[in-house]
């Protein structure tokens, strides 16, 4: 009876992990096929803030995130470096890619569970997968949860951690994939409103 268990076990569990790896691999397919992407954004954070935005991305490395009012926050990335714009202060912050977890997306070829980008969690239901990786080699990055929509299978939302401990997560919807985006969009310019509070 012991030896039935045991290989009843050793079957489920070899399923699992076939199950598994599977969903990995279709998480990578996902991301490097990803080549634009554009949608808007509901972030909510564990203090109690919530904003709306527009979520833009361009492979490879760029990115551009609009905060609606009264946020008044916007975040481009150019490639070389991501520009934080605190429009209300009027102060621009430049902030290298590396010392953002989300930013991982924006990479042409992205392999996850290796030296670099370890596995933590996983979870599949009938609804969503989700995967959270922590970057290995860098014990400043909090860890980054995606999370899918099964069917069809589509980024939805993600998860970090900021230094302060605060977890945040942002939701996309009206997502459209694959689409032409102007490179503009990926250059920073300061708004008429920001300079006419310099002079």
């Amino acid at each position: 009876m012991k030896k039935i268990l045991y290989l009843i076990f050793f079957l489920y569990t070899d399923v699992v992990l076939a199950q598994t790896a599977s969903d990995i691999k279709q998480i990578e397919d996902y991301l490097n096929n990803m080549m634009s992407l554009k949608a808007n954004f509901v972030q909510m954070a564990s203090n109690g803030t919530t904003s709306e935005g527009r979520l833009y991305i361009a492979k490879p490395s760029k990115i551009r995130m609009e905060y609606a009012p009264p946020a008044s926050v916007l975040i481009v990335g150019n490639g070389d470096y991501i520009v934080f714009n605190d429009q209300e202060l009027d102060q621009v912050t430049n902030i290298d890619y590396e010392d953002i977890p989300a930013t991982m997306i924006l990479a042409n070829d992205i392999k996850i569970d290796n030296d670099t980008l370890k596995i933590t969690d996983f979870y599949k239901d009938n609804g969503t997968t989700s995967v959270t990786l922590e970057h290995s080699k860098s014990a400043d990055l909090g860890p980054i949860t995606l999370v899918f929509s099964n069917s069809p299978f589509e980024l939805k939302q993600w998860k970090i951690v900021d230094p302060q401990s605060v977890e945040v997560t942002l939701s996309l919807y009206d997502v459209s994939q694959n689409v032409k985006l102007d490179d503009g969009l990926f250059t920073f310019k300061k708004s008429p409103k920001n300079k006419r509070r310099r002079r």
